[in-house]
C-alpha cells in the first residue's frame, strides 16, 4: 500500500486500517528502529499531554534501546518550535521524573543555597 492510500485511510477513520494500524504499533518488525520509535513516542507524550506512567514506559524503552539521557532531553528542546513552550514546560517535569530526576525538589535547593 503507497503513503496515498494510507493517508487516505487515516483520513477517513477506516475502522479497519485503524485495527491494522493497533496491531502494527505492536508488532516489534517495525521500520523504524526500537531507539528511534520510542523518542518518537516521547514526542507524542509531549504533544499530547502525557501522563508520568507513560513517560517512564518510554523511557524505560529508549534507554534500553540505546538512547542516551541527552538525546531523551533533546526530544523535549527540539520540540519547542512545533508544539510551542506551554507544552514543553509542562511535559518538562514529568519527563524528569521518568529519568529519575525531581525537579521541583533541584528548584527547592536552588533557591536556598
Amino acid at each position: 500500500m503507497d503513503y496515498t492510500e494510507v493517508l487516505r485511510l487515516l483520513a477517513i477513520h477506516d475502522t479497519r486500517f485503524m485495527d491494522e494500524c493497533v496491531r502494527r504499533g505492536r508488532d516489534k518488525s517495525f521500520k523504524l528502529d526500537a531507539k528511534t520509535l520510542a523518542l518518537v513516542r516521547i514526542g507524542v507524550l509531549v504533544a499530547a499531554g502525557g501522563a508520568v506512567p507513560s513517560y517512564g514506559a518510554e523511557v524505560d524503552a529508549a534507554l534500553s534501546a540505546g538512547a542516551t539521557v541527552d538525546e531523551i532531553v533533546e526530544v523535549l528542546v527540539r520540540l519547542v518550535p512545533v508544539v510551542g513552550p506551554p507544552s514543553v514546560v509542562a511535559a518538562a517535569p514529568n519527563l524528569a521524573l521518568a529519568l529519575g530526576y525531581d525537579v521541583e525538589d533541584g528548584l527547592e535547593r536552588q533557591s536556598v543555597g
